[in-house]
């Protein structure tokens, strides 16, 4: 039986946390996949990205020691890109991703990116919404993108993040979140 979000154990969303990944969260992070994605990373794809710290970048939210989403992204030139945003179900509607995201951004932008660019579902509409949000917009289509689904992505960009009015929009997004955003990443 599904348990309701109000109901679970350290479910105060004013209380989670974004983190840095580590091979201590892959349990946790390895249950969302299995819950979020048909075809999930494993354990040795989380390890190697894990290990490229100088290109990637990897982050936890957490509620207690309870992994509740993560996101990656790999900055190796000027052009981001964010691999992975994923939130445990349960959590859906509590700003996790939001929370993420921006932590992301703002980490990607420090690495040097100066665009980043995402796939997308096709029918993923509150996705989509999310990311328009953080200034990306569509730039095409990359069909069967997700062929365990039969599924295109939408190819997302936002561009000149490293430009002071992106950090202005992230910080618009920042003050408007119901708690303050809790990081424990540098």
């Amino acid at each position: 039986m599904a348990v309701a979000t109000s109901e679970l154990v350290g479910s105060d969303p004013s209380e989670v946390r974004v983190a840095l990944m580590r091979r201590r969260h892959l349990r946790g992070v390895l249950r969302i996949e299995q819950q979020v994605y048909p075809r999930p990373w494993t354990i040795g794809l989380y390890l190697g990205e894990l290990a490229l710290k100088t290109s990637r970048l990897y982050l936890v939210a957490l509620s207690g020691r309870q992994v509740v989403g993560y996101a990656g992204v790999m900055v190796p030139t000027e052009d981001g890109h964010i691999t992975t945003v994923a939130v445990d179900p349960e959590w859906h509607r509590h700003k996790i991703a939001t929370r993420l995201l921006l932590v992301l951004c703002q980490e990607a932008v420090a690495m040097g990116a100066e665009n980043l660019t995402l796939e997308v579902r096709s029918t993923n509409g509150a996705a989509q919404a999310l990311y328009r949000r953080f200034g990306f917009a569509p730039a095409g289509i990359r069909p069967n993108y997700y062929p365990e689904v039969n599924e295109d992505a939408l190819v997302m960009w936002a561009h000149d993040v490293h430009h002071p009015a992106y950090g202005d929009r992230l910080d618009r997004i920042a003050a408007s979140l119901p708690t303050p955003l809790l990081t424990e990443v540098r």
